[in-house]
């Protein structure tokens, strides 16, 4: 295969996010593959190292760098205000709205992966409800999913803590696989699973103070309470990871996605890592720096899951995205060996809680900061290219 050959093959796989492309066995780039949580990784995504760093692998064999949206909710087009165009251009159609404007909108902005659909709706509420697998396939492109096992997620008011020893603990985590796991293991557009949103196993926020973390961190200074937690934490991993690989053998384990800037006990952390592929993280403050340290401790790959440049002292209602910030943290990302992409906390169309998004309650994009991250997402997908 001529270098133009290749070039034009690779501009169809899913490095730019076109829809994932079949590769012949001859084709595809080699990659050291690494042991991964799959027990049946074939056509599937799964870990490969090339060129000493950690890529994700594309079911073709190709590298691919994730460059995700986060939060996309068709409930954004159904205020009074704008449910017209809803019901008028899209027929009322969830599958109608992904087809016509939520995939070749991502693809279009050089995103290639959507990192996790489910929204803001209220604040220090639940969000909203995730993607069904039609709805998934309507997208037709790379995604991640998020399961629901606890919801001790740092911005959560209302739940209280699972018993992580408990016969009820077990059956939910069978229940959350089997309803979700089930639905989508065939499906080879899907990356893998998150578990919890920012889990407050060592801290605690004022909003939810009144249950506390999962685990007292001032245990944590004997021997025995390190003892206990790294136990409690190894129990809440393996019930997950077993009950995942019921229903999924194929997709991998992306794990929590930890408060970057908050505590995080390594005895979470080593008690997770035999049971998840992929150290996942959120940070809004220094996520370049947190990640290279967190790739450096652990030699597990990272990604950053949800993160956004945002000016927080705005008193204007709606902030956007900085895309500056955006391409420069997306960059240093890219040069971390470890990490295998980076997830913008988007959202993909403002609403009145989040109040920011690449797209207005209108559909109007917000065209300077798309401008600039699609700049920064040709960048890399271009190197990607001319590398692989």
């Amino acid at each position: 295969m001529n270098g133009t050959h290749r070039r034009e093959f690779l501009k169809q796989a899913a490095v730019l996010g076109t829809g994932l492309a079949v590769a012949s066995r001859a084709q595809r780039v080699q990659a050291k593959q690494i042991q991964t949580t799959q027990t049946e990784p074939h056509g599937f995504f799964t870990l490969g190292n090339r060129k000493n760093h950690w890529w994700l692998i594309t079911p073709e064999g190709i590298p691919f760098f994730t460059i995700g949206l986060n939060h996309i909710d068709p409930a954004s087009l159904r205020y009074p205000e704008n449910i017209d165009i809803w019901r008028e251009k899209y027929g009322g159609s969830t599958l109608r709205w992904i087809k016509e404007s939520v995939a070749p909108n991502l693809k279009g902005w050089g995103f290639n992966t959507v990192g996790w659909v489910q929204e803001v709706t209220v604040q220090k509420w639940q969000h909203s409800r995730p993607f069904t697998g039609d709805e998934y396939k309507a997208l037709n492109m790379p995604y991640c999913h998020l399961l629901p096992f606890m919801e001790s997620h740092q911005w959560e008011k209302h739940t209280v803590h699972f018993d992580f020893r408990s016969e009820d603990w077990k059956e939910w985590c069978d229940y959350v696989a089997r309803s979700h796991c089930a639905e989508l293991t065939n499906d080879p557009n899907l990356i893998g699973y998150f578990y919890s949103d920012c889990p407050t196993w060592t801290h605690d926020r004022p909003d939810n103070e009144w249950r506390g973390p999962i685990f007292d961190p001032e245990r944590l200074a004997t021997e025995a309470g390190r003892k206990e937690l790294n136990e409690l934490a190894g129990l809440y991993y393996k019930t997950t990871h077993e009950a995942i690989r019921r229903y999924d053998k194929h997709h991998l384990l992306l794990g929590d996605r930890y408060e970057a800037n908050a505590p995080i006990a390594m005895e979470v952390i080593n008690a997770a890592k035999p049971y998840v592929d992929v150290l996942s993280f959120q940070d809004f403050r220094d996520p370049v720096g947190h990640l290279d340290e967190w790739y450096k401790k652990t030699g597990k790959p990272v990604l950053l899951a949800d993160a956004a440049g945002v000016d927080w002292r705005s008193q204007e209602l709606f902030k956007p995205n900085n895309g500056l910030w955006y391409a420069k943290t997306l960059a240093g990302l890219f040069e971390n060996p470890g990490c295998i992409g980076f997830h913008l906390c988007g959202a993909y169309q403002r609403n009145k809680s989040r109040r920011r998004g690449l797209l207005d309650e209108m559909e109007r994009p917000d065209t300077a900061q798309i401008a600039v991250m699609k700049a920064a997402n040709k960048k890399v997908s271009v190197w990607m290219e001319n590398e692989f």
